[in-house]
């Protein structure tokens, strides 16, 4: 059970997160659609896991390695906008969130019959 705290500051780390992307992310990553589905927080704050849907893109694996390069960029962007809000900038780790091909790939299975 994640704690008062730990909600309000997945919650400011998704919607930052979300932000970086859409107005900074098109220079890094040719425009491709980038959405945070999830953040979940450790109980110490120090690591976020974020959950990324992505869309317009070929090669998922590809945008989220070059996510994943960028995370240090990524990272001090988001300290320049949270900084006051919490004592340490938690590490970052990104993650494809599957849960829409998972809902889809469902979907199908039933129309099948």
């Amino acid at each position: 059970m994640e704690s008062t705290r730990q909600n309000k500051v997945s919650r400011l780390i998704q919607r930052d997160i979300g932000d970086i992307f859409q107005k900074e992310g098109r220079d890094l990553f040719s425009n491709s659609m980038i959405t945070v589905t999830k953040v979940n927080v450790t109980r110490d704050l120090s690591v976020a896991k974020v959950y990324l849907s992505l869309f317009t893109t070929g090669d998922k694996a590809q945008l989220l390695d070059s996510i994943k390069r960028h995370t240090g960029e990524i990272r001090y962007k988001l300290g320049k906008r949270i900084g006051k809000q919490v004592r340490i900038v938690p590490e970052i780790q990104f993650f494809i969130d599957d849960s829409l091909d998972y809902i889809e790939n469902i979907e199908k299975l039933l129309d099948e019959d």
